[in-house]
């Protein structure tokens, strides 16, 4: 049995994996790459106005959206859906997918998956 320390486990805001993207950024606060996990990955999408993440899916894991902050448009299996505050959307495995948003302002959406090594693969095949 492993045994959890709040030590181990506990992430602060500046102990966050931040990743640049071309359309806002990823900012990760558990998974296996950050040490507080062996069984999923959590974070935050912020998506810039009028920008979209890229067409992906997730080969070895289910996610969970939530939007926490402004509108997007959330396609998955090539169709449109409109997302607003609150509104939750499970993707499972394998299912391509992309964000985009359509408010005015910073669209912010909590992301979860269901393995702590998350794996994307683009809609054309690379990682």
């Amino acid at each position: 049995m492993i045994k959890a320390t709040l030590a181990t486990n506990l992430r602060t805001v500046d102990q966050q994996l931040v990743e640049p993207m071309p359309w806002g950024r990823l900012e990760w606060s558990v998974s296996a790459k950050l040490g507080n996990s062996e069984t999923m990955t959590i974070g935050t999408c912020f998506l810039n106005p009028g920008a979209q993440n890229g067409r992906h899916f997730h080969p070895n894991c289910d996610e969970v959206l939530r939007v926490l902050k402004g509108r997007i448009i959330q396609t998955w299996d090539g169709v449109e859906h409109e997302m607003n505050v609150g509104d939750v959307v499970s993707i499972p495995a394998g299912v391509v997918h992309n964000a985009r948003n359509i408010g005015d302002g910073p669209a912010e959406l909590a992301i979860s998956f269901s393995s702590a090594y998350r794996e994307t693969v683009d809609a054309d095949g690379t990682h």
